[in-house]
């Protein structure tokens, strides 16, 4: 049976409230699980102690025993300490579009017209 750390949507429309559960990974999001083993409410501050709150220890056991996090559950995981995160790289995104390349274009030509007008 192929385990997952994932996390399992809870609260009222538009006050999100996830926990952090174990679950099979052919369950549904909301579904059946085996253990909850934490708690993540993204509408406490980011500095607030209660945002985030982890088993660490039932994690490390679940870990063991082969689930794998999804990469939200494993951010948090890496920032409790207990997992590891490869930071990841993508230069193509900080990239401007299209659109705004070509108006960048565009201002760059009309200044460097002007200053040969000069």
């Amino acid at each position: 049976m192929a385990l997952k750390i994932r996390l399992a949507r809870g609260g009222s429309k538009k006050r999100p409230y996830y926990h952090v559960v174990i679950a099979d990974a052919r369950s549904p999001r909301d579904g059946r699980f085996l253990e909850k083993v934490g708690s993540w409410n993204p509408m406490l501050a980011k500095d607030d102690a209660k945002r985030v709150e982890l088993d660490a220890e039932r994690i490390k056991h679940w870990l063991d025993h082969g689930a794998q996090p999804t990469d939200r559950v494993l951010r948090f995981l890496a920032e409790a300490g207990v997992a590891t995160r490869e930071a990841k790289n993508n230069p193509e995104k900080a990239k401007p579009g299209k659109r705004a390349q070509e108006r960048a274009a565009e201002k760059a030509q009309k200044a460097a017209d002007a200053a040969a007008a000069e």
